[in-house]
């Protein structure tokens, strides 16, 4: 079955089956929960995140401007009309992330075993795949992803 996800920011509401629609809220609350739970440890001043953004000479205003930036992400994906802000905000945050691991921090960091590493990559992920279901709701460019044809269900304003 396909239903409307409303979209108050845009003229048309997004149209998705029911499997987009829990797959996208699965990804939302994923990512949501991975960056809201480091945030008790980039506020806080734990020696783990005091160590990251000394390594990338950025510690102590890196680690909060990321820790501010982590926070909107969160409050973006939890918000159904802003979910794609919240990607690609989540999506460059964990690039960001990614690119330090992979050039100057390692996988493995203060013996983690790559956790931080691992989460980054299900956050990107997870980012990423929204961006694939509400791809015509990404602000400015969403309107070049508009309807193939071909549709499954038979619904006229349905776009999957």
């Amino acid at each position: 079955k396909c239903q409307p996800i409303p979209d108050l920011l845009y003229s048309q509401d997004l149209v998705v089956s029911t499997s987009h629609t829990v797959a996208s809220w699965f990804c939302q609350i994923v990512a949501a929960v991975i960056l809201a739970q480091t945030l008790f440890f980039k506020f806080s001043g734990a020696e783990e995140s005091k160590f990251i953004f000394a390594t990338l000479g950025a510690e102590p205003w890196g680690r909060i401007a990321s820790g501010c930036a982590e926070l909107v992400a969160v409050v973006l994906l939890l918000m159904p009309r802003l979910v794609t802000t919240g990607a690609l905000l989540s999506l460059g945050i964990m690039a960001g992330a990614i690119g330090s691991h992979l050039t100057k921090l390692g996988i493995v960091v203060m013996q983690d075993g790559g956790l931080l590493f691992g989460l980054a990559v299900a956050v990107f992920l997870c980012s990423a795949i929204l961006l694939v279901i509400r791809r015509e709701q990404i602000p400015v460019v969403g309107r070049f992803f508009g309807a193939s044809g071909g549709r499954s269900c038979g619904i006229d304003a349905c776009r999957h």
